[in-house]
């Protein structure tokens, strides 16, 4: 691998993630990169845990969602492994499928049949935040070495502050979205029923309470129902 070439696809990788409008876009960008900048590399993809099930949240390639539910489903796995792990350990590579896996009885003649021949992968995390494991896949035996993992793990880490980044931004677009519902709604209530700003908000707060419903989908109901009955 020229290293050089490879810092300038980096980089070039890091702004272009950084533009993707979401962070579901980022992830799909991250998937995709990762089988065209990764020597070896035919198949990528994101796996995080949700209440201790296999989510797959972006896929390039065949075997990858497969992959994830079998791993999902046996309760082992190498991805499903780095997703879950808590001990420092941030990575693990696989070089030959075709081997005794002892660590993976069930899942690895299971991948076997998928056509996997050798996997490697990585947490996807930054300081505050893990996001799931940013899995590598290829049908070869051996096409993953010490060299791969270092583009790898280059890889991965800019991915995951894109994807921190991407998420914030999410996070900063939903806020102001809701902000804006809970006005809207806080006005109807006010000019309908003759309300000032605190007491429009405690009608929001007292259905919210009462029904165990977010305060913004309270909101969007009222905004639903004004612009029907207009």
């Amino acid at each position: 691998m020229e290293w050089r070439d490879f810092a300038e696809q980096m980089a070039e990788l890091a702004r272009h993630l950084l533009a993707q409008d979401s962070a579901q876009d980022t992830l799909d960008e991250i998937a995709s990169k990762a089988v065209e900048l990764i020597d070896g590399c035919q198949a990528a993809g994101v796996l995080a845990l949700r209440k201790g099930r296999a989510v797959t949240l972006a896929a390039c390639g065949d075997m990858v969602e497969e992959s994830d539910r079998l791993q999902g489903e046996l309760g082992e796995g190498p991805c499903f492994d780095a997703a879950r792990r808590t001990d420092g350990e941030r990575m693990f590579r696989i070089p030959d499928m075709t081997e005794p896996q002892p660590d993976f009885e069930r899942f690895a003649p299971a991948a076997r049949d998928l056509g996997v021949g050798s996997m490697m992968g990585f947490l996807l995390y930054t300081q505050d935040d893990d996001f799931g494991a940013l899995n590598f896949y290829s049908s070869r035996p051996g096409a993953f070495g010490p060299e791969s993992e270092t583009a790898g793990w280059l890889l991965a880490s800019h991915a995951a502050v894109a994807l921190a980044s991407a998420r914030t931004v999410d996070q900063l677009e939903h806020a102001l979205d809701t902000r804006h519902a809970i006005g809207e709604a806080m006005g109807i209530l006010r000019e309908r029923h003759h309300l000032s700003e605190d007491a429009a908000f405690d009608v929001l707060r007292r259905i919210s309470q009462t029904h165990n419903l977010k305060l913004r989908d309270v909101a969007q109901s009222i905004r639903t129902k004004a612009r029907r009955e207009n």
